[in-house]
């Protein structure tokens, strides 16, 4: 199954159910939003999921894009990525918690055709706020799903404050053997598909209050789910990734894990340059000028002589997307230069410490990673 057919069966399974179609395809929230890039499928709902009436109704479904920059040092092993989209489906006060968790598995088992035998589920186990998640562990003994209680791992909110809830998290057995253990005890158990009960709404001061509605919020992560549908052993081995892993490893001789970062990092940027944001030391720019020196440092890291200049135009096409690029990367020559002649000083000659390391990237802007491979 393809990409393009995961996205359909996705949406096609919710809109029989009733679900409205909502647009997803941006990563820019309103302009009246703090953050800077939508990070969940769920994030530019928070108001409706408060209790203000959706104009689509209450039943809704997308695919979102989003971009995360708090997993940055997780990019590179299977899973990961910066940028990726989330299928999501909503119930804004309409059906419960146990409806959703039902047609989740009916989708996974008859949709995609995926055995019950190959997935395990953990569920909110209950913590001095909030008692265990009784309804959901019933509901999935019911369907005959191997399912877990835990007490830190299932509760998801999108920040400190805001709605959040008791979640049901699905996983994949992605070994070659029979499954083993569970998804607490062993890491070949991956994460697809989460089921939030969000019920509450948490306050400034951590205490929690009941939402004017109850709601049901579902993400999987489209790449990831491709990555088990097509027997992949990770996300850059799937149809969305193939003109990226094909070329870049044929221009520059990187190792595996420095190839997967280079691809999502140069995959990243251009979806956001796409976007309209341009490099800056300020706000979205700045996330972008740090997603490209991140891809420069690795790039760079075993040959000074390796540029983006050799990047096809499949890849990043010939108009202003290239130029930005070229642009940051002379930017970045020019910093390295200068890095040098910092470096250079006797007071940066031997082991540097923490303190060294924040003075360089505060005062010169030299990435930390740059210099800790520069002085190996």
């Amino acid at each position: 199954m393809n990409t393009d057919d995961t996205v359909r069966t996705f949406l096609d399974f919710y809109r029989e159910r009733g679900h409205e179609l909502i647009t997803g395809s941006t990563l820019l929230p309103p302009p009246s939003d703090p953050v800077l890039f939508t990070t969940s499928g769920m994030h530019p709902l928070t108001p409706y999921l408060q209790g203000r009436p959706h104009p689509q109704g209450r039943r809704l479904v997308n695919v979102q894009r989003c971009l995360r920059t708090t997993d940055l040092d997780e990019i590179g092993d299977l899973t990961h990525l910066t940028m990726f989209e989330m299928l999501g489906s909503w119930s804004l006060g309409d059906y419960d918690h146990p409806q959703s968790l039902r047609w989740g598995y009916e989708l996974l088992r008859d949709g995609f055709g995926i055995p019950r035998e190959k997935l395990y589920v953990t569920v909110f186990g209950g913590d001095e706020q909030v008692g265990p998640d009784l309804e959901s562990l019933g509901t999935w003994r019911e369907l005959g799903v191997p399912v877990e209680p835990t007490r830190d791992e299932n509760w998801w909110s999108n920040g400190p404050v805001g709605p959040c809830g008791p979640d049901s998290e699905i996983f994949y057995w992605t070994g070659d053997g029979p499954p083993e253990g569970s998804p607490t005890t062993d890491s070949r158990w991956v994460e697809i598909w989460n089921h939030v009960h969000m019920r509450y709404e948490r306050g400034e001061d951590g205490g929690l209050v009941p939402l004017r509605q109850v709601n049901v919020d579902t993400g999987m992560g489209l790449e990831r789910l491709v990555s088990v549908l097509q027997g992949r052993r990770s996300v850059y081995e799937t149809d969305l990734f193939e003109p990226w892993m094909r070329t870049v490893p044929l221009l520059w001789d990187l190792d595996e894990r420095s190839v997967r970062v280079v691809c999502d990092h140069l995959r990243s940027s251009v979806v956001v340059l796409g976007e309209g944001v341009r490099p800056s030391n300020t706000g979205r720019g700045y996330v972008l000028r740090r997603l490209i020196r991140r891809l420069l440092t690795v790039l760079r890291r075993d040959d000074d002589s390796r540029t983006l200049c050799d990047l096809p135009g499949e890849l990043v096409g010939t108009g202003p997307v290239r130029e930005v690029l070229l642009d940051e990367e002379r930017r970045f020559g020019q910093l390295l230069e200068r890095g040098r002649r910092v470096l250079s000083r006797p007071e940066f000659r031997g082991p540097l410490s923490e303190e060294d390391f924040r003075y360089l990237h505060d005062t010169y802007g030299l990435p930390r990673e740059w210099v800790a491979g520069l002085l190996r």
